[in-house]
C-alpha cells in the first residue's frame, strides 16, 4: 500500500502506514525515520492525528493507533456484513473444536484476517485480526488464491514464493497443482506452511451456495495434533456452507 508523497493527505497516510504488527508502538523519531519525513513535519502530522483520535500517546512517550481509527475501520462495509453473518457460525465451530477459528478476505495478492475466535488453550498464532500475509503463505490464502481472477493467480505464481518454514511450498508447479485440488475438493490442509508449530484447515465462503468466493474460513491447530486435521474438514465445510447460505440470503433481501 503506497501513499502519494508531498501532499498533506500523502504525509498523513505515510505516517499511518508505519504502524503494523511489527511496529504497533513507535517513537516520533522512529516514525520520521520510517516515513523519510523531517522530524518537524512528522511532529505536526502526528499531533494532528492525535487531536483527531487516530493516534494515541503512551506513558513512555511512544505512539500507537487510536481507538477512533479502529472504530472507523471496524465499520468497513466490505467486512461488516461478512463478520456479522460469520460470527455465530464461527462460535459454533469453536465450541465444537476448541481451536482457533479465523476468517479472512483477499485484497490484491494479500490475505487480510478480519475475525478470529480463540481460547486460552488454543495454539499460539503468528497471525491476528488486521494482519496481512501473501496469499501463497497460508491455507486460507491459497483457498482465496484458488478462486481469484486468473491475473491475480499468475501474478503470484510468477513471483518468487517466500519460504516461511522448511515446509513451505515454494515450487510454482506444485502450488498450481494444489490450487487445482482446492477447487475440486473445496478444502485444504496446510501443514506448517506459515509456522513450524501450526497446521490449518481452510475452506471457501461464498455469497450463496454457488456464488463467488467472498472469504476463507479456517481452523488452526497445533502441529503436534496434525492427525486431527482431516477430522475437522466436515465441521469446517458445514460452517462455511452455513455462512455462504446466509450471505446469499442477506444479499437477496438487500438487492
Amino acid at each position: 500500500m503506497s501513499a502519494t508523497p508531498g501532499t498533506a493527505a500523502g504525509k498523513v497516510l505515510q505516517v499511518l502506514s508505519t504502524f503494523d504488527r511489527e511496529h504497533r508502538s513507535q517513537t516520533l523519531s522512529e516514525i520520521a525515520r520510517r516515513t523519510g519525513l523531517a522530524l518537524s513535519t512528522t511532529h505536526r502530522v502526528v499531533r494532528e492525528l492525535a487531536d483527531w483520535g487516530a493516534l494515541e500517546r503512551a506513558e513512555d512517550g511512544s505512539w500507537h493507533v487510536g481507538l477512533w481509527l479502529w472504530e472507523i475501520a471496524s465499520g468497513c462495509p466490505r467486512t461488516q456484513i461478512l463478520r456479522d453473518v460469520a460470527l455465530p457460525f464461527m462460535q459454533d465451530l469453536y465450541e465444537a473444536t476448541h481451536e482457533n477459528v479465523q476468517l479472512a478476505v483477499r485484497e490484491g495478492t494479500e490475505l487480510v484476517f478480519v475475525e478470529r475466535i480463540a481460547g486460552h488453550r488454543s495454539v499460539e498464532l503468528v497471525t491476528m485480526v488486521g494482519a496481512r500475509f501473501p496469499v501463497s503463505a497460508t491455507g486460507m490464502g491459497r483457498v482465496l488464491l484458488a478462486h481469484a481472477p486468473r491475473d491475480i493467480q499468475e501474478a503470484v505464481l510468477e513471483a518468487p514464493l517466500q519460504a516461511w518454514t522448511a515446509h513451505t511450498l515454494t515450487d510454482p508447479k506444485a502450488l498450481r497443482a494444489q490450487l487445482d485440488r482446492i477447487r475440486r475438493e473445496q478444502v485444504v490442509v496446510s501443514d506448517r506452511q506459515l509456522s513450524e508449530t501450526t497446521v490449518a484447515v481452510a475452506a471457501p465462503v461464498r455469497i450463496g451456495r454457488t456464488g463467488p468466493v467472498s472469504a476463507a474460513l479456517g481452523i488452526v491447530i497445533a502441529a503436534r495434533g496434525a492427525g486431527r486435521a482431516r477430522g475437522l474438514r466436515e465441521p469446517l465445510l458445514r460452517a462455511a456452507s452455513g455462512i455462504s447460505e446466509e450471505l446469499g440470503r442477506r444479499t437477496r433481501t438487500t438487492a
